[in-house]
């Protein structure tokens, strides 16, 4: 070949390269943008309110910021319960039943009975972990809808709390209200007991052969059984572990609030929900995930606690945290079908 030939094949080619090169920069641009948008509009939220000038006084003062850091750290820990049946394609929405449920074993436990704080909370994670296993049981092996069946046990464990409370509001400890609204380093206790909940969880989702078989059986547990995964074995443990979480955000806002409130926990389910799957629509796009669960957590709160000191009526915090079910599932539904990922429970 000439010369002359060459040089007109590589100025030919020049435009097709240069247009590959557009769109690989423009995929990578996309998936920066997936990934991190949350965490931008996180980001700008906190700015707006921060200078807004109906806001700006308190949204950044050191209580605010102490406070909303403190209570979520109970939506978070309870939003990491839901997430892990979520990673094998199941729902739990009994989190939040098995959280006030748990909130009035260790209140009752200690002020009823005298057992150390210690041996009540351990009581309390075991009875987390039987109703979870009650409801993994039933969904692994008789093979039925994970959402019905979490919430019968949902009412059945709010029926029980509100017959042996009698609807009443029980004195927790002391010593564990101390805990909650503690600091340690400066920073509120738990947070702290927080970092240690989520960086379990994402290990053991992420890291471990167990964590990844529940991310296999949630993507095609057909497929997932044809390996020789122990499916049913496998979703029966992630419903064990999901109400022993939920137990713990329990018992933790127990110590954040002094005392058992037969009527709150449920309140927790939809929190929970809304942030596992604005979790999905982040940092992994299309997949549930702990640090986009926690990121989520921290939008709802930040986008609701900004508007009520704004001067906003108390339907906005139910009214956002719909939204934001609807929304983040149709998100991470779209982003999952885009990467034949399994983002949608069963």
């Amino acid at each position: 070949m000439s010369a002359e030939g060459a040089n007109a094949l590589i100025t030919a080619a020049e435009p097709q390269a240069t247009a590959r090169r557009g769109r690989r920069w423009r995929r990578e641009v996309t998936l920066v943008a997936e990934r991190y948008a949350l965490v931008g509009l996180l980001a700008l939220l906190v700015v707006f309110f921060a200078l807004n000038p109906s806001t700006s006084d308190t949204f950044l003062t050191a209580a605010n910021v102490r406070n909303v850091l403190a209570n979520e750290a109970v939506v978070a820990i309870a939003a990491l319960a839901a997430l892990i049946p979520l990673v094998c394609g199941q729902f739990d929405v009994s989190v939040g039943a098995v959280l006030g449920g748990a909130a009035l074993v260790v209140a009752a436990l200690t002020s009823r009975t005298g057992l150390p704080p210690g041996v009540a909370i351990v009581a309390a994670i075991a009875v987390g972990g039987v109703v979870g296993a009650v409801s993994g049981a039933v969904i692994a092996y008789v093979r039925t809808s994970s959402f019905i069946i979490t919430l019968g046990m949902a009412t059945l464990v709010g029926g029980l709390v509100s017959l042996y409370s009698g609807d009443q509001t029980i004195v927790g400890p002391q010593s564990m209200v101390d805990f909650g609204n503690g600091t340690t380093l400066g920073g509120p206790r738990p947070v702290w007991l927080l970092i240690v909940v989520a960086a379990a969880t994402g290990w053991i989702l992420r890291y471990t052969v167990f964590g990844r078989r529940l991310t296999a059986i949630g993507a095609n547990p057909r497929a997932a059984q044809l390996v020789g995964i122990r499916v049913q074995r496998h979703v029966l443990l992630a419903f064990v572990l999901a109400g022993a979480l939920a137990a713990v955000a329990g018992t933790l806002q127990l110590a954040r609030s002094g005392a058992a409130n037969p009527q709150i926990g449920p309140g927790f389910t939809l929190s929970a929900l809304a942030a596992a799957f604005l979790g999905a629509t982040t940092i992994r796009p299309g997949q549930f995930n702990v640090p986009g669960t926690i990121v989520g957590v921290f939008f709802v709160a930040i986008s609701v606690n900004g508007l009520t000191l704004a001067g906003a009526a108390d339907w906005v915090d139910p009214v956002f945290n719909g939204a934001a079910v609807v929304i983040a599932v149709a998100l991470s539904t779209h982003l999952a079908n885009r990467r034949g990922t399994q983002a949608t429970p069963m």
